[in-house]
C-alpha cells in the first residue's frame, strides 16, 4: 500500500489485515496519528523506495501520490495488480450490503456512529476517515466513508448512500458549488437501494429528486421524512423525539451535544429502520458510541479542557465552536487553528475569519501544505489581519497558550496541528 499512513489508506490496510490478507506499506517517515492502529496489528511500514514493489504484489496507491511517484511507476510496470484507493474500494464493497457516507462535512462522525450501530446487529466491516478500519470475516455489511474529492466516489455503487450536506470545498479541484452539486448528482445515480439526504441542507435536499431509487430526507425541519422534535440538552446528553412520516416513533437519547450530532443520528436511524434493525438495540448502541478520532476528541479535562478536532473548513470550525459553547457554557472558548492548504485558505479567507471570530480568542499556526500543494500566494498573517485580537502561535509560543485559564482549547486542523497539541499537553504535564 503506497501511502499507508493516509487516513483512508490506513483504515483499508486494517480491514484487509483483519480479513486475512498479508499487508505491508510505505510512506514518509513522519509520525502520523494513523500509525497506532497499524502498529497494533504489526503491519509493516517502510520508507518509500522503488525496491519495495515486487512482481507478486497487489498494489494499492493512495490518491495523494501522483503517477510520477517512483513506487507508482514501478507498480504499474511490475506488480501483479495495481489499483488506486478508490478503484480498489469500488470493487471491494460489492461483497457486502454497503452503506456509503458522503457529504462535505460530517462524514467521519456519521460513519463512526453508523458502524457502531450495525456492528451490534450484523457482522460489519467498516472504514472511517479518522484512520479507523476493521474487517470481519464473513461480514454481511460494509459501512464506509465516500469522499467527493476529484469525484473519486463515482467509483462506488453502494446499496445505500447518506449525503450529510453539500458545500463548496476542495477549491483546488472543484470550480464552484454547482460543480460540487453535479458531482453528488452523478454519485447518486450509482446508488442501488435508497438515498438518504439531510433535508436541512438546501443543496443536499435537491438530491431528493433522484428518480431511480427511493429517497428519504432527515433533519430538524418539519418537512423532512425523518425528524427530531422536542430537543433537550442535559449534562452532555441530548434527548429528542423521533418522528417518521408525521408519526411519533419513540424517544431517543445520544451522549453528544450539537445540531450536527442530532442530524447524524437521524441518518443512522433512517437506514436502521430501512434495514429493520431493532430500535432498542440502536438506542443502546448510541449510548455506547464514544465518537471518532479527531472529532471533538477531549484529551484533557479540568480548568483547561483540550479538544482535538479535524475541522479545516469554515463550516466545520463554526460547528466545533458552537459545540464547545454547548458542552462547556461557563468556559472561555479558545481556537488554535492551522489552515490546511494554501488554495483552501485563499478561497475561504473571509469565511475563515468569520468562523474563527466566533471564538473568544484565536491563535493561528502557519499554513500547512500537502502532498499536492507545498506553497501559495498568502501567509498566515493574511488571516490574522481579519480576526480581532488573533495571535500567532509562532509569536506567543506554547507558553502563551498556557496562560489561558478556565478555557476550552480547540486544536483544529487537518495538517500537523497535533504537534502543537502534543507540546501543549507535555508542558501541562510538567507544570
Amino acid at each position: 500500500m503506497i501511502g499507508i499512513k493516509g487516513s483512508g489508506m490506513s483504515a483499508l490496510a486494517c480491514i484487509l489485515h483483519d480479513s486475512g490478507y498479508e499487508v505491508e506499506g510505505s510512506d514518509t517517515t513522519d509520525t502520523l496519528f494513523t500509525e497506532e492502529s497499524l502498529r497494533a496489528r504489526n503491519i509493516s511500514m517502510v520508507p518509500f523506495h522503488v525496491g519495495n514493489i515486487q512482481p507478486h504484489h497487489t498494489v494499492i496507491a493512495g490518491n495523494a501520490f501522483k503517477d510520477d511517484h517512483e513506487e507508482v511507476q514501478q507498480a504499474k510496470k511490475v506488480a501483479k495488480r495495481f489499483y488506486r484507493y478508490h478503484e480498489f474500494l469500488g470493487d471491494w464493497l460489492g461483497k457486502f450490503t454497503s452503506i456509503a457516507i458522503s457529504g462535505a462535512h460530517g462524514k467521519t462522525s456519521t460513519t463512526g456512529m453508523m458502524s457502531t450501530v450495525f456492528s451490534d446487529v450484523y457482522p460489519t466491516s467498516f472504514l472511517i476517515g479518522d484512520g479507523t478500519g476493521k474487517g470481519v470475516e464473513n461480514a454481511s455489511h460494509f459501512v464506509f466513508e465516500a469522499c467527493e474529492y476529484r469525484r473519486h466516489f463515482h467509483a462506488y455503487q453502494p446499496d445505500y448512500a447518506v449525503v450529510t450536506n453539500i458545500d463548496f470545498d476542495h477549491p483546488d479541484y472543484f470550480h464552484s458549488l454547482e460543480d460540487v452539486q453535479q458531482a453528488f448528482i452523478d454519485f447518486a445515480q450509482g446508488v442501488k437501494k435508497a438515498l438518504i439526504v439531510c433535508g436541512d441542507n438546501r443543496e443536499a435536499k435537491k438530491l431528493s429528486d433522484t428518480k431511480h431509487i427511493p429517497t428519504h430526507t432527515y433533519g430538524l425541519h418539519q418537512d423532512n421524512d425523518v425528524q427530531a422534535r422536542n430537543i433537550q440538552v442535559t449534562n452532555g446528553h441530548t434527548t429528542f423525539e423521533l418522528w417518521k412520516n408525521e408519526k411519533l416513533v419513540q424517544p431517543i437519547m445520544i451522549p453528544l451535544v450539537g445540531v450536527h450530532h442530532i442530524q447524524n443520528s437521524l441518518a443512522v436511524l433512517t437506514i436502521a429502520m430501512l434495514e429493520n434493525l431493532p430500535l432498542e438495540i440502536v438506542q443502546a448502541s448510541f449510548m455506547a458510541y464514544k465518537g471518532v478520532k479527531r472529532r471533538f476528541q477531549v484529551l484533557q479535562h479540568g480548568d483547561v479542557v483540550v479538544v482535538d478536532d479535524y475541522a479545516h473548513h469554515p463550516t466545520e470550525i463554526k460547528a466545533t465552536i458552537e459545540t464547545a459553547r454547548l458542552a462547556y457554557p461557563t468556559k472561555k472558548v479558545v481556537a488554535v487553528f492551522q489552515p490546511h492548504t494554501f488554495t483552501r485558505t485563499k478561497q475561504f479567507l473571509r469565511e475563515f475569519g468569520e468562523s474563527l471570530s466566533l471564538a473568544d480568542q484565536a491563535y493561528l499556526c502557519p499554513i500547512f501544505g500537502s502532498a499536492r500543494e507545498q506553497s501559495g500566494e498568502l501567509s498566515i498573517q493574511d488571516l490574522q489581519s481579519i480576526i480581532p485580537n488573533a495571535k500567532l502561535v509562532e509569536d506567543v509560543g506554547i507558553d502563551g497558550l498556557r496562560e489561558e485559564s478556565n478555557a476550552v482549547l480547540l486544536f483544529m486542523g487537518a495538517g500537523d496541528i497535533q504537534k502543537y497539541e502534543r507540546s501543549f499537553l507535555a508542558t501541562a504535564c510538567h507544570s
